[in-house]
């Protein structure tokens, strides 16, 4: 994905895109709580042409340890074997609830839709 124009921070365009992934992951997989969540690869796989990433402006792990310091992610549960991955998962991460509320407010004063 190229640079959005105009002066944009990576880092909270960042903090954005994974904020994102972590809400669709929860909505696309509601009521499958061990699915809601993603690993680091999963979170890297799904960003891996997004362009503060892919640029270097910015690192995934950073970004994802911010989000957890500040409470808008948070881990989910320990390994465990997942049947929808068909293996042992690592440690997840979850959106929330003050993380939903700090996209929405995001998106809603953004002027375009990303």
């Amino acid at each position: 994905m190229p640079a959005p124009s105009g002066k944009s921070d990576p880092v909270r365009a960042t903090l954005l895109a994974i904020l994102k992934q972590l809400n669709q992951a929860e909505t696309v997989h509601e009521g499958a709580s061990t699915e809601q969540s993603l690993e680091l690869p999963e979170i890297e796989r799904r960003l891996s042409d997004f362009w503060a990433l892919d640029n270097g402006s910015v690192k995934l792990g950073l970004a994802l340890g911010l989000l957890l310091r500040n409470g808008l992610v948070s881990p989910a549960g320990g390994p465990d074997y997942s049947w929808q991955r068909q293996r042992a998962v690592a440690q997840r991460y979850q959106i929330t609830p003050e993380g939903k509320k700090f996209l929405v407010e995001s998106i809603q004063t953004s002027d375009r839709i990303g």
